[in-house]
């Protein structure tokens, strides 16, 4: 590592911590020529999760949106927002531990709803009937067939 204040190109670690919050290595060094010391921070660098749309366009992975979509199928439910965005944080850190570099938006969906399901039945409907997108009632009264199997 180049040193910052005199441009040496050699340095040494003199104390190495993980920090939590950042999820990043934090590093003590010190400059072999002239003994300044600075701190650096080594994070992973991760590629982007990209989303294939029903349309077919593509967009980068928001959590947000999943929390947004939930938040809306949770109205008036009993469901708290500490609920909603582990349910957000669990489809990510899962798409994460898989690797997933694109991924359809109707496995979101599918992940979101499994997630769902057994927090609140009613909210569980409410996605679904917006994410499913039924083009009529037969289609909906099935769907609610199925689920209350």
């Amino acid at each position: 590592m180049k040193c910052i204040y005199c441009g040496y190109e050699d340095s040494k670690v003199i104390d190495s911590r993980a920090t939590i919050e950042t999820n990043s290595i934090r590093r003590r060094r010190e400059c072999l020529n002239c003994g300044k010391r600075w701190t650096t921070y080594e994070t992973v660098e991760s590629t982007p999760i990209l989303v294939v749309k029903k349309n077919g366009s593509i967009q980068p992975f928001d959590k947000n949106k999943i929390i947004n979509g939930i938040i809306k199928a949770c109205e008036k439910r009993p469901v708290s927002l500490i609920q909603i965005e582990n349910i957000a944080e669990e489809v990510e850190k899962q798409l994460k531990d898989d690797m997933v570099k694109e991924i359809r938006s109707i496995k979101i969906g599918d992940m979101v709803m499994e997630r769902l399901k057994p927090l609140d039945d009613v909210a569980y409907v409410r996605f679904a009937s917006v994410y499913r997108q039924f083009t009529d009632i037969s289609n909906f009264i099935n769907f609610l067939s199925e689920i209350k199997k």
